[in-house]
């Protein structure tokens, strides 16, 4: 065995028996227990079951000139998208473009053709195909395997990669509980990109790196759980650039495409959504209360997406 070997050997089992165990105790108390994980769980399948007989969405209008929404998603989160396309079509209809990330096939497909007849689909096929004609991996080879590597990376790869115009992606997480109206407003005449403002810092790098590559300091607590963006302004030879520096001066991360849409937008003016009605992370009491226009769970909120939230966007009998 070379001393590589040896090395990467002991790492994994350092990991499995130290590190891989503590994170797990750690979600545990996190999420309440082996009992409220359980809770979370039934929840998550309540509300997988109940997706399936969502009403479908109403279509756009005639003639609707406005944004696109585009959303990925894939046998693991098919029902949150059709919830949170739901819960915005209560308040208005959108044209959508779904993009499959590998796994949206059989059953999970055809229940979100059925909530969106309307919708567009976008096959894994088709966009890998799409990508290697305007983003062939010879000329933009650290973007190409981090797609491959992390699916987050196809936000901003497959929507908008050889496209123009304005696009808005949506993650799949999110519930609208009133109208979004600063949302609806950008859908009908953006100017300027749009996104949330986080919980807390997640670039995955230190904003001096950042600010490096940009050249000045970068946007605070860019979350792109919602991301409006102009294709065409989008300078993919400077992504793949800022991308491979990244890696080459601090390795990779799984939050690398949000720093890498904050060194985009550092030069450009934008739009954060007010964090007190687009709230990323809710916790208690609004967590519960859902007094707000949007709730984007992730992390430790998600027992409160998955035990009781979603029950609110049922249709009354």
């Amino acid at each position: 065995m070379t001393p590589r070997a040896r090395k990467f050997g002991l790492g994994r089992a350092l990991y499995y028996s130290w590190h891989w165990p503590r994170a797990k105790i750690a979600e545990s108390i996190r999420e309440g227990g082996p009992i409220g994980q359980t809770r979370t769980a039934l929840g998550r399948r309540a509300m997988a079951a109940a997706a399936r007989d969502l009403p479908p969405l109403p279509p756009p209008k005639p003639g609707d000139s406005r944004v696109c929404v585009h959303v990925l998603t894939g046998r693991q989160l098919w029902y949150q998208t059709a919830f949170m396309l739901h819960s915005l079509a209560r308040f208005e209809p959108v044209s959508v473009v779904v993009h499959d990330d590998g796994t949206l096939r059989g059953a999970p497909r055809a229940a979100l053709q059925r909530l969106a007849p309307f919708a567009r689909f976008v096959t894994a096929a088709e966009a890998e195909a799409h990508l290697d004609r305007v983003l062939p991996r010879d000329r933009y080879p650290t973007l190409r395997s981090r797609r491959a590597e992390l699916v987050l990376f196809r936000k901003l790869l497959d929507v908008h990669a050889g496209e123009t115009g304005w696009r808005l992606f949506l993650d799949s997480d999110m519930l609208f509980f009133r109208r979004p109206e600063q949302l609806l407003a950008w859908l009908a005449a953006p100017a300027q990109s749009l996104h949330l403002i986080d919980a807390e810092p997640a670039y995955g790098y230190e904003l001096s790196l950042l600010a490096e590559l940009a050249g000045q300091a970068v946007p605070d607590l860019v979350n792109t759980g919602v991301l409006g963006l102009r294709s065409d302004t989008i300078d993919w030879d400077r992504m793949e650039h800022w991308c491979h520096t990244l890696i080459a001066r601090a390795g990779t991360h799984y939050y690398q495409e949000q720093a890498l849409i904050a060194l985009h937008l550092a030069t450009r003016p934008h739009l954060a959504l007010p964090r007190e009605d687009y709230l990323v992370l809710p916790e208690p009491p609004e967590a519960s209360e859902c007094r707000a226009v949007l709730h984007h769970y992730v992390a430790g909120s998600k027992r409160w997406y998955f035990r009781h939230n979603w029950r609110r966007l049922l249709p009354t009998p």
